[in-house]
């Protein structure tokens, strides 16, 4: 029941990390301290307006029902001294006390993070998924913030080869962005989605770096994939370097602002990666040979398939340049290799080949 109680006091506005330490010290159980009179919490040297608020929720909070209703929405508890929580996660400098989760906490030989600008570039990001996918085929697990750009593109490449973690600075039953509430899922019935902020809690701007040491904590290395000269992937990656953990970047493009951040952290001697062998290499892990199954191509698909590349979305009407085929006879071929899992649509209704 010690984490049950230990949701509880979570529950109580105004509880911050440090109070919740002392709280805990001074009790030595989230139990003692939920039966704890009013007047101990004083001594305590809680401040009188965060008693008065402990003791209002206790008058009206039925553990029981909170935790009844957290496991029918799937959502989990886990603290530092259960199987499920992240060893790795265990020896950060400040460890969340409590994780809520979704889904399954998978067990890995290595867990690497990917993180990166959410206004990334078409090339950050299928570079961010086809490295996420070569390391998932490899039983790494890949970690990430499930944030627009750089995160969601690791995700959806873990998922195509493997499992992945979702670590959120909002409530696990919250989808943040609002578009990747599918993703979210996806992860949920393929890794895990998980959290140190109470079910019901909406993001905010001071959540994030704390997120951020969590990405780092769980992860024996960390790829950077685009990050701007200030960014919160920087943030994560001198987590990780405080740490103890490997940093690893993405070169780019030295046009490009998003790439600033990476170009600098290579300059400062962080191993650049052009693929996930790179990063497998370091943990003298090799990607298995596996039966891939051979697609046959058409002579005309294979002249489109290979026109179209990872870093730049095309239009009909360039693949028509670019091969001398009929606009209508490309639409059918571009259907085709989608259908296949070659290739993918843009919002813009261009192409872009993802294998």
């Amino acid at each position: 029941m010690e984490r049950q109680y230990l949701a509880a006091l979570k529950q109580v506005t105004g509880l911050g990390i440090k109070t919740e330490k002392m709280v805990m010290r001074y009790f030595g159980s989230a139990k003692e301290a939920w039966q704890a009179s009013v007047d101990d919490w004083y001594d305590c040297g809680v401040k009188k307006n965060v008693c008065s608020e402990f003791v209002g929720l206790r008058d009206r909070l039925d553990i029981e029902r909170m935790i009844t209703d957290w496991e029918a929405n799937g959502i989990r508890l886990c603290m530092r001294g259960d199987a499920e929580y992240p060893s790795l996660l265990k020896e950060i400098f400040d460890p969340p006390s409590l994780l809520y989760y979704r889904g399954t906490i998978p067990k890995s030989e290595l867990t690497v993070g990917i993180v990166g600008a959410r206004r990334s570039t078409t090339y950050g990001r299928q570079a961010a998924r086809k490295i996420a996918s070569e390391l998932a085929a490899s039983g790494v697990v890949v970690v990430s913030g499930a944030a627009r750009g750089i995160d969601t593109a690791s995700h959806l490449g873990a998922l195509e080869n493997g499992k992945t973690i979702a670590v959120l600075g909002c409530g696990v039953d919250v989808a943040y962005p609002p578009e990747n509430a599918k993703l979210l899922a996806d992860i949920e019935h393929n890794g895990a989605v998980i959290s140190e902020y109470p079910p019901g809690t909406q993001p905010r701007q001071g959540f994030f770096p704390a997120r951020n040491r969590i990405i780092s904590g769980i992860s024996a290395g960390l790829l950077v994939v685009e990050a701007a000269e200030k960014s919160g992937a920087l943030i994560t990656a001198t987590c990780a370097m405080e740490e103890g953990r490997d940093v690893f970047a993405v070169p780019g493009s030295i046009f490009s602002d998003v790439s600033v951040g990476t170009n600098r952290l290579i300059q400062d001697g962080v191993k650049p990666i052009t693929c996930g062998q790179d990063i497998l290499d370091e943990y003298q892990i090799s990607i298995p040979k596996q039966e891939v199954e051979k697609i046959s191509l058409t002579k005309e698909e294979h002249m489109v398939h290979t026109a179209l590349q990872y870093d730049y979305a095309m239009s009909t009407e360039e693949l028509a340049m670019r091969t001398n085929l009929e606009v209508g006879q490309l639409a059918l071929i571009v259907l085709q290799l989608m259908l296949r899992g070659l290739v993918k649509e843009d919002s813009a209704q261009r192409y872009i080949r993802i294998k």
